[in-house]
């Protein structure tokens, strides 16, 4: 009876010391040395409104901005994850394909320096790829996932993919003659069949969301065959790449394409800030009304005040925080347009 005593006496000072003591000592720690890193490093726009935590990273969609690295869990806290997509795996491939697409210069020639994204929609709208025609139909046919995966993007895709099926009853009916075990197809189902019969109706074109004004005065979007855009320069950069294997194009940053082991990393490398310096500040130059030559050192000089290197520059790259970097441009030139 003596040693259960004595064992039990140990236990609860044990459950006293690490579970009330220990931590109670480590929060009167932060609380007083360090509070804003014990507090999840949160930070507060001008209005006094919390906007994001320094150690997160989160989306940011103005051109007017900085972007972070991809995510492969969408910048969600809570389903922190990487990518684990193996170097064969086609996803892969077409995820940095369609990062590079938009942004991507040439490196010598009479082009050097000039983004390839015109050129793509130039030799999109000529609708040949190695010698066949009907290119948004060799994509969904060499690419079912995509396919699916762009009908399963959003809803007005899936609406617009239901009133096609509608418009193509004799196509669909031949659909499901080929495929019997798909008596009804959703949306999803359809989609190589629907980009085939859209290739053939629309030659050089994809469909894309184009924002117009309605009757009201008010913007609406809908989904329209489109000859040119950003869409198309993701979608198909690499397969203009293999149709242009000889061109030799300029180097861009690696954490402009890949993700973190985490999905949440804050921070971008100097290099990565500015290779977008030349977006941002023609961005903020027009909102502001200002030469975008003034604008961009103005930029130019935060990026260089705020980098740094860890270990106090002992060790890797120089970096950049992208939250807190968008912070003090929206600081110094207000709130994008």
């Amino acid at each position: 009876m003596k040693y259960i005593t004595k064992s039990v006496w140990l236990l609860l000072f044990a459950v006293v010391l690490c579970c009330g003591v220990y931590p109670a000592l480590l929060w009167a720690i932060g609380q007083t040395i360090f509070p804003f890193q014990a507090n999840g490093s949160m930070v507060k726009d001008a209005d006094g409104h919390v906007v994001g935590s320094l150690l997160i990273a989160q989306p940011f969609t103005k051109d007017e901005y900085f972007q972070p690295r991809p995510s492969a869990c969408s910048y969600d806290a809570s389903a922190s994850a990487s990518s684990a997509i193996a170097a064969s795996n086609y996803a892969l491939r077409n995820r940095i394909a369609t990062a590079l697409g938009p942004i991507v210069t040439y490196k010598g020639g009479a082009k050097a320096g000039q983004p390839v994204a015109p050129d793509i929609e130039a030799w999109f709208q000529q609708d040949q790829y190695q010698g066949g025609s009907n290119v948004v139909a060799q994509w969904a046919d060499a690419h079912n996932n995509l396919a699916q995966g762009w009908v399963a993007a959003d809803p007005s895709h899936v609406s617009y993919v239901s009133n096609w099926a509608i418009a193509h009853a004799p196509v669909v009916a031949q659909f499901i003659k080929e495929n019997p075990g798909t008596p009804q197809p959703v949306p999803s189902d359809l989609a190589v069949v629907f980009f085939e019969n859209f290739s053939k109706e629309n030659p050089g074109r994809f469909p894309s969301a184009v924002t117009t004004n309605g009757s009201d005065g008010k913007p609406v979007t809908n989904i329209q065959p489109v000859r040119e855009g950003t869409d198309i320069q993701s979608a198909f950069f690499d397969m203009w790449r293999q149709d242009h294997a000889d061109v030799e194009l300029q180097d861009v940053p690696g954490d402009m394409l890949t993700t973190s082991g985490s999905g949440l990393d804050p921070h971008i490398t100097l290099q990565n800030a500015e290779f977008q310096l030349d977006r941002v500040a023609s961005k903020w130059a027009a909102d502001t009304k200002r030469d975008a030559t003034a604008v961009r050192a103005e930029i130019e000089q935060i990026l260089q005040d705020d980098a740094f290197a860890p270990f106090d520059g002992l060790a890797g790259e120089k970096m950049i925080n992208v939250l807190q970097i968008n912070l003090k441009l929206r600081k110094r030139y207000g709130a994008p347009s």
